[in-house]
């Protein structure tokens, strides 16, 4: 099969996998258009067009998107999201769809998030009902569920579904996403997402723009929220040449401060992969110097990633009143938790944010 016809067939058998949009993600324009909120990027899609993200498209003036279908679903750690501050040792049960509105020359995920644009991507899939997923999670007796892998924004609707159906089990339920997010659709998701991690790609627009994104927006998307009052952490993937100057690290730093001083902020390893392969991995001695400048810009809670014990005491959460270890890492393995069993109280007393407990399901379930 030449690469067009496959990817024409990939495309029909994606287009079957669809539902209308959500009405608060979409928009009615003139001639049939459609405008999709569903990410930063806003596309006005014509009849028989897709959006930047190509999964989102125009069948007879009605924006058609994915649902029905997951083409990874894993059980992780909660700490390889990452989430920190949230049930320390849990299990997480992962799912991800196809597309993404970013074309990330570094993607670690590019087998799902390319599909479409890359003829070297992924389309294999599997058909699946919410129902299905929450009970997959229950089965594996994970309490948090998590729509990653490729990126959540433009399946939302989809994962609202299974994040309704995990909630009524006392589940959970989160995004590991770009960030590129409209109002819109954090309103849709707050009443039915609890955690949000965000990838801060950098601190400058040259970067966004190669990236497929803008920096204003994801900024906006980081301040919305935590107005919205989603639990949110920050990645920062230290990519040798393209973000990893200490004067940008500083800005990152300095912005999320600006934020909430009680933002979770990892800063991470880059290694080589995708269509990047021409550099080195993020060398400890850099983690380290971000880590402090993230600290001297007043954040509280600093973490290294993807060098298990390379930093000392780098993916530990420390009480930033008395300074005692409360979690201990390595890589995704906790050796020590003292917040779970306290409800996220500092043996000192004071309180670290995050989410320590569990929901109990609703009355019913």
């Amino acid at each position: 099969m030449e690469p067009s016809d496959a990817a024409a067939a990939t495309q029909d058998r994606l287009d079957a996998l669809t539902a209308p949009a959500a009405p608060a993600l979409v928009r009615v324009e003139e001639g049939g258009a459609v405008r999709c909120l569903a990410c930063g990027h806003r596309c006005l899609v014509k009849p028989g067009r897709r959006g930047i993200c190509k999964v989102r498209a125009n069948h007879g003036g009605v924006l058609r998107v994915p649902r029905g279908y997951v083409a990874a679903l894993a059980v992780d750690p909660v700490e390889k999201k990452p989430f920190f501050h949230v049930l320390p040792g849990s299990r997480a049960l992962s799912f991800g769809m196809l597309g993404c509105d970013f074309h990330c020359g570094y993607c670690q995920n590019w087998l799902t998030s390319q599909t479409l644009r890359d003829p070297a991507a992924t389309d294999a899939l599997q058909e699946i009902d919410a129902p299905g997923i929450a009970a997959a999670a229950l089965r594996r007796g994970a309490p948090i569920v998590v729509s990653t892998y490729n990126e959540p924004l433009i399946t939302g609707e989809w994962a609202a579904e299974v994040f309704d159906e995990a909630r009524r089990h006392g589940i959970l339920t989160g995004f590991v996403s770009n960030g590129n997010a409209t109002p819109e659709a954090l309103d849709y998701l707050r009443p039915r997402a609890d955690l949000y991690k965000v990838d801060l790609k950098g601190f400058r627009e040259s970067t966004y723009r190669s990236l497929g994104g803008t920096l204003a927006n994801v900024c906006a998307t980081i301040e919305g929220l935590r107005a919205r009052g989603f639990w949110v952490e920050i990645v920062t993937l230290l990519v040798p040449g393209l973000n990893d100057g200490m004067e940008e690290v500083r800005d990152v730093a300095r912005f999320l401060a600006g934020v909430s001083p009680d933002l979770p902020w990892h800063v991470t390893a880059f290694h080589p992969d995708y269509r990047m392969q021409d550099r080195d991995h993020t060398p400890a001695s850099l983690l380290r110097r971000a880590a402090e400048a993230g600290r001297e810009a007043g954040l509280r809670y600093v973490y290294t990633g993807n060098r298990p014990g390379e930093v000392e005491g780098g993916e530990d959460t420390r009480c930033p009143s008395c300074g005692k270890t409360l979690v201990r890492r390595h890589g995704f393995r906790v050796l020590e938790d003292l917040l779970t069993p306290s409800g996220g109280t500092c043996p000192c007393g004071a309180a670290i944010p995050g989410i320590w407990k569990r929901p109990a399901a609703p009355s019913g379930s």
